[in-house]
Protein backbone atom coordinates (compact mmCIF):
# COMPACT_ATOMS: atom_id res chain seq x y z
CA UNK A 1 0.00 0.00 0.00
CA UNK A 2 2.82 2.42 0.89
CA UNK A 3 4.48 1.64 -2.45
CA UNK A 4 1.28 2.49 -4.32
CA UNK A 5 0.95 5.80 -2.46
CA UNK A 6 4.59 6.63 -3.23
CA UNK A 7 4.11 5.74 -6.91
CA UNK A 8 0.97 7.89 -7.01
CA UNK A 9 2.83 10.81 -5.42
CA UNK A 10 5.65 10.46 -7.96
CA UNK A 11 3.13 10.37 -10.83
CA UNK A 12 1.35 13.50 -9.56
CA UNK A 13 4.67 15.29 -9.06
CA UNK A 14 5.69 14.41 -12.63
CA UNK A 15 2.38 15.66 -14.05
CA UNK A 16 2.79 18.95 -12.18
CA UNK A 17 6.52 19.37 -12.89
CA UNK A 18 6.73 18.40 -16.58
CA UNK A 19 4.93 21.53 -17.86
CA UNK A 20 7.46 23.69 -16.00
CA UNK A 21 10.14 22.34 -18.34
CA UNK A 22 8.15 23.45 -21.40
CA UNK A 23 8.88 26.86 -23.00
CA UNK A 24 7.26 29.80 -21.20
CA UNK A 25 6.34 31.48 -24.51
CA UNK A 26 5.03 30.50 -27.92
CA UNK A 27 4.65 32.20 -31.29
CA UNK A 28 2.15 31.64 -34.08
CA UNK A 29 3.14 33.09 -37.45
CA UNK A 30 2.02 33.08 -41.06
CA UNK A 31 3.20 35.05 -44.10
CA UNK A 32 1.74 35.72 -47.51
CA UNK A 33 2.72 37.80 -50.51
CA UNK A 34 -0.13 40.16 -51.34
CA UNK A 35 -0.46 42.03 -54.64
CA UNK A 36 -0.59 45.45 -52.99
CA UNK A 37 2.07 47.92 -51.89
CA UNK A 38 2.84 48.25 -48.17
CA UNK A 39 1.40 51.77 -48.33
CA UNK A 40 -1.96 50.34 -49.40
CA UNK A 41 -2.01 47.62 -46.72
CA UNK A 42 -0.74 49.65 -43.76
CA UNK A 43 -3.88 51.83 -43.41
CA UNK A 44 -6.11 48.73 -43.43
CA UNK A 45 -4.14 47.01 -40.69
CA UNK A 46 -3.67 50.13 -38.53
CA UNK A 47 -7.34 51.17 -38.46
CA UNK A 48 -10.37 49.85 -36.65
CA UNK A 49 -12.63 49.64 -39.68
CA UNK A 50 -9.81 48.43 -41.93
CA UNK A 51 -8.94 45.56 -39.61
CA UNK A 52 -12.57 44.44 -39.55
CA UNK A 53 -12.42 44.02 -43.35
CA UNK A 54 -10.00 41.10 -42.93
CA UNK A 55 -10.73 39.92 -39.36
CA UNK A 56 -10.90 36.12 -39.81
CA UNK A 57 -12.85 35.66 -36.60
CA UNK A 58 -15.86 37.56 -37.97
CA UNK A 59 -16.36 34.95 -40.70
CA UNK A 60 -15.76 32.14 -38.21
CA UNK A 61 -18.25 33.48 -35.66
CA UNK A 62 -21.25 35.32 -37.17
CA UNK A 63 -22.38 36.30 -33.64
CA UNK A 64 -19.03 37.95 -32.78
CA UNK A 65 -19.64 41.30 -31.12
CA UNK A 66 -17.18 44.09 -31.98
CA UNK A 67 -17.15 47.49 -30.27
CA UNK A 68 -14.54 49.95 -31.53
CA UNK A 69 -12.85 52.50 -29.29
CA UNK A 70 -10.17 55.17 -29.47
CA UNK A 71 -9.20 57.02 -32.63
CA UNK A 72 -10.25 55.60 -36.01
CA UNK A 73 -6.66 54.55 -36.73
CA UNK A 74 -3.18 54.63 -35.29
CA UNK A 75 -1.91 54.23 -31.76
CA UNK A 76 -4.75 53.82 -29.30
CA UNK A 77 -7.27 52.60 -31.85
CA UNK A 78 -8.78 49.29 -30.97
CA UNK A 79 -11.83 47.20 -30.37
CA UNK A 80 -13.44 45.01 -27.76
CA UNK A 81 -14.60 41.60 -28.91
CA UNK A 82 -16.88 38.99 -27.42
CA UNK A 83 -17.52 35.71 -29.19
CA UNK A 84 -17.28 31.97 -29.00
CA UNK A 85 -13.45 32.02 -29.16
CA UNK A 86 -13.14 34.48 -26.28
CA UNK A 87 -13.59 37.96 -24.96
CA UNK A 88 -11.09 40.79 -24.73
CA UNK A 89 -9.62 43.85 -26.41
CA UNK A 90 -7.11 44.51 -29.17
CA UNK A 91 -5.31 47.86 -29.28
CA UNK A 92 -2.69 49.33 -31.64
CA UNK A 93 0.32 50.15 -29.46
CA UNK A 94 3.13 50.86 -31.97
CA UNK A 95 3.53 51.75 -35.64
CA UNK A 96 6.32 52.02 -38.16
CA UNK A 97 4.83 53.75 -41.20
CA UNK A 98 4.27 51.20 -43.98
CA UNK A 99 6.51 48.67 -42.15
CA UNK A 100 4.77 47.31 -39.04
CA UNK A 101 1.76 47.49 -36.76
CA UNK A 102 1.95 46.14 -33.21
CA UNK A 103 -1.19 45.32 -31.25
CA UNK A 104 -1.68 44.39 -27.61
CA UNK A 105 -4.40 41.83 -27.04
CA UNK A 106 -5.89 41.61 -23.55
CA UNK A 107 -7.66 38.32 -22.87
CA UNK A 108 -8.01 38.93 -19.13
CA UNK A 109 -6.94 35.86 -17.15
CA UNK A 110 -6.02 34.08 -20.42
CA UNK A 111 -3.09 36.44 -21.02
CA UNK A 112 -1.89 39.43 -23.01
CA UNK A 113 -0.35 38.27 -26.29
CA UNK A 114 1.30 40.74 -28.66
CA UNK A 115 0.47 40.64 -32.36
CA UNK A 116 2.74 42.18 -34.99
CA UNK A 117 2.07 42.68 -38.69
CA UNK A 118 5.23 43.32 -40.68
CA UNK A 119 5.17 44.60 -44.26
CA UNK A 120 8.08 44.03 -46.60
CA UNK A 121 8.13 45.18 -50.24
CA UNK A 122 8.37 42.25 -52.66
CA UNK A 123 8.22 42.95 -56.39
CA UNK A 124 4.92 44.72 -57.10
CA UNK A 125 3.45 43.70 -53.75
CA UNK A 126 4.27 43.05 -50.13
CA UNK A 127 5.10 40.11 -47.92
CA UNK A 128 2.85 40.43 -44.88
CA UNK A 129 3.80 38.46 -41.79
CA UNK A 130 1.21 38.10 -39.03
CA UNK A 131 2.72 36.86 -35.79
CA UNK A 132 1.51 36.57 -32.22
CA UNK A 133 3.71 35.91 -29.22
CA UNK A 134 2.23 34.71 -25.95
CA UNK A 135 4.15 34.66 -22.68
CA UNK A 136 2.84 32.09 -20.17
CA UNK A 137 5.23 32.74 -17.29
CA UNK A 138 4.98 29.87 -14.82
CA UNK A 139 1.41 28.94 -15.82
CA UNK A 140 1.63 25.18 -16.53
CA UNK A 141 -1.66 25.07 -18.46
CA UNK A 142 -0.53 27.97 -20.66
CA UNK A 143 2.77 26.24 -21.35
CA UNK A 144 0.95 23.12 -22.53
CA UNK A 145 -1.40 25.23 -24.70
CA UNK A 146 1.70 26.92 -26.12
CA UNK A 147 2.66 23.63 -27.74
CA UNK A 148 -0.46 23.89 -29.90
CA UNK A 149 -0.67 27.68 -30.38
CA UNK A 150 0.62 27.77 -33.96
CA UNK A 151 -1.77 25.01 -35.01
CA UNK A 152 -4.68 26.77 -33.32
CA UNK A 153 -4.06 30.27 -34.71
CA UNK A 154 -2.23 29.54 -37.96
CA UNK A 155 -5.28 28.58 -40.07
CA UNK A 156 -7.10 31.74 -38.91
CA UNK A 157 -4.09 33.88 -39.86
CA UNK A 158 -3.92 32.24 -43.29
CA UNK A 159 -7.59 33.07 -43.85
CA UNK A 160 -7.06 36.61 -42.54
CA UNK A 161 -4.16 37.20 -44.93
CA UNK A 162 -6.30 36.07 -47.87
CA UNK A 163 -9.05 38.42 -46.70
CA UNK A 164 -6.49 41.23 -46.39
CA UNK A 165 -5.50 40.65 -50.01
CA UNK A 166 -9.17 40.78 -51.05
CA UNK A 167 -9.74 43.97 -49.03
CA UNK A 168 -6.70 45.63 -50.65
CA UNK A 169 -7.98 44.72 -54.13
CA UNK A 170 -11.42 46.15 -53.31
CA UNK A 171 -9.98 49.43 -52.00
Amino acid sequence: MTTMIAMGAVAVAAIVAIPLFLPNHATAERSAVIAAEPGELFPLIASNSGYQRFNPYKAKDPDLKIEMFGPASGIGSGFAFDGRDGKGTQTVVALEENRSVTMQIDLGARGKPVTVFTLEPVGAGARVTWSTRSDFGLNPVGRVIGLFLDGMLGPDYEKGLKLLGNAAQAA
